[in-house]
């Protein structure tokens, strides 16, 4: 294995990160808010799955109880 000396490494970290598209602020802002409205969209969902299984799960209980 080829070993680099601090300073050639350095230097080519930095040419690495200049390549790197940083998103801006705006891109941001947008993406978190669309995972907070995924995130309580799916939250929403399997909580109305969740109550639709406990009521038909409590009347096959009391149909049959």
């Amino acid at each position: 294995m080829a070993t680099t000396n601090p300073i050639q490494f350095i230097q080519q970290v930095r040419s690495e990160i200049a390549k790197v598209a940083w998103p801006t602020r705006r891109e941001v802002l947008l993406t978190t808010v669309m995972v907070f409205i995924m995130a309580a969209l799916t939250a929403t969902f399997f909580a109305m799955v969740d109550l639709l299984i406990r009521a038909g799960l409590q009347s096959i209980l009391t149909a049959f109880g």
